[in-house]
């Protein structure tokens, strides 16, 4: 077990204990589709060398976050590595007279596939389901509609934020690596209090006035948490503009069922 330049444990950390699994967030080629997007390059005309190396950088910070990585991530993980390297050799004198195949035809045609999957799951989402999309009133007023319109943000979009709050963090004040005592259930509850102090809290704002590196990690699982329990979404306008955290408004029991009880008929069966 070791430490980091930082002081913090690399392996064994207390974090471990508030692990939060990423089947329920979005997989491997989620990554790849938006590091595409983020670099603004060519589906058909991936650099592989880039990619690789970006997409191995967010396997490390999910690592350093003790987040649960499943085998999917590193199996695509080994794919662009081989498919680098077949890019990296000289083709073969024998395909010198037909044009040799891309090795990164196979990865394209998946994610063109997964996108259309994407496209329909989407689609198929917006009916609006009891206890889902649709809420009663909540206990107190919520503002009127603007007309804004807004999409969710990503994890990984969530991970590039979070990765601007440290160096932030570091350039206000040096973080100090201090072994106090700060559960996830702590820093839920100060989500909650600062996203009802401030409406319409950004990614940002929630972090300003932390100064530890263990508070803050821990914030951030706390906000991946409770988008995983349904409790907050974390919204934007257009990809790449700043991500707003605001809470999902409670759903309201039907007439005759004890709140305490809803969803636990979803449970059965």
């Amino acid at each position: 077990m070791g430490t980091s330049g930082d002081g913090h444990q690399t392996g064994g950390s207390p974090l471990s204990a508030y692990r939060i699994e990423l089947e329920a967030f979005q997989g491997p080629l989620d990554l790849l589709l938006h590091l595409i997007r983020k670099n603004e390059v060519d589906i058909y005309d991936i650099p592989m060398a880039q990619i690789t190396s970006q997409y191995l950088a967010y396997l490390e910070m999910m690592r350093e976050l003790d987040l649960e990585i499943a085998s999917e991530f590193l199996v695509i993980a080994s794919d662009l590595i081989y498919i680098k390297s077949r890019m990296l050799l000289p083709p073969d004198q024998e395909d010198d007279e037909e044009e040799a195949a891309d090795p990164r035809e196979e990865l394209v045609r998946r994610l063109i596939e997964y996108q259309k999957y994407k496209s329909v799951a989407q689609k198929l989402s917006m009916a609006p389901q009891l206890n889902r999309d649709v809420f009663g009133r909540p206990e107190t007023e919520a503002p009127e509609p603007s007309g804004e319109l807004f999409t969710e943000a990503s994890l990984f979009q969530l991970m590039d934020a979070f990765r601007t709050v440290l160096v932030e963090a570091e350039k206000r004040v040096p973080l100090e690596v201090v072994r106090e005592s700060y559960t996830l259930e702590q820093a839920m509850e100060f989500i909650v209090e600062r996203i009802r102090e401030m409406p319409s809290l950004t990614f940002m704002g929630l972090f300003s006035d932390l100064t530890t590196r263990r508070k803050i990690v821990t914030v951030f699982l706390g906000v991946l948490e409770m988008i995983r329990l349904g409790r907050i979404i974390a919204v934007q306008h257009e990809f790449g503009d700043p991500i707003s955290l605001v809470l999902r408004p409670e759903p309201v029991a039907a007439p005759g069922q004890d709140p305490g009880q809803q969803g636990a008929g979803e449970n059965e069966g």
